[in-house]
């Protein structure tokens, strides 16, 4: 879809906000039934979280899928947690944006700088990371630039490491900033649902 058409979307889907824990919780409810929830930063308006979900063929939802941000881990018992220590030497992937940038980390990911490298593969578009020692591969996709229907740039692509984590950063083209410019004035016309009389707002 074109990007004023992913913008129209979002205006024309069904909308509820909540306040809390120092965020802005944004409900999306859309004409095909796909949901989307987003949380923003309450001071900077910087997005925290994004994840989408549709109904299975049999009408059921199915599970969310994270696009930006990670989920909290709920209390953990014992078994959980040492399950959790075995693993956690295995890379991590996420996505946490910045206002101006698309950015990615990738923990546990222990190599030298040089090791890594980090393309656009224009024709697939989708980023690649891979490792000279063959101990990594990635490939990951920017679904917002998909929405607009924007080329990848190589360009605005960078990377640096520190700390064992490989963070990917790409510059957002004027498009996106100017889209998430519009959809911020969008959504401060929402009244949250638990911001003042309780009773559910929705748009």
């Amino acid at each position: 879809m074109a990007g004023p058409g992913w913008l129209e979307q979002l205006r024309a889907a069904r909308k509820t906000a909540l306040l809390g824990d120092g965020k802005r919780k944004i409900h999306y409810l859309f004409e095909d039934g796909k949901e989307m929830a987003e949380e923003y930063d309450v001071t900077t308006n910087q997005l925290l979280l994004r994840k989408w979900r549709e109904k299975t063929s049999l009408g059921a939802y199915g599970n969310w899928q994270i696009e930006v941000g990670e989920l909290a881990l709920p209390a953990l018992g014992t078994l959980d947690r040492e399950l959790i220590k075995e693993s956690s030497t295995n890379p991590v992937f996420m996505r946490k944006d910045t206002k101006s940038s698309f950015q990615w980390r990738i923990r546990n990911l222990p190599y030298p700088k040089d090791v890594y490298s980090v393309t656009v593969e224009k024709d697939q578009r989708c980023c690649v990371v891979h490792t000279t020692n063959k101990k990594y591969f990635k490939k990951f996709s920017i679904p917002d630039l998909d929405r607009f229907h924007l080329p990848l740039n190589s360009n605005a692509l960078s990377f640096t490491h520190a700390n064992n984590t490989l963070i990917i950063t790409y510059q957002k083209p004027v498009e996106i900033l100017a889209a998430e410019e519009e959809l911020q004035k969008e959504l401060k016309k929402i009244k949250a649902a638990n911001d003042g009389d309780g009773e559910c707002k929705t748009q």
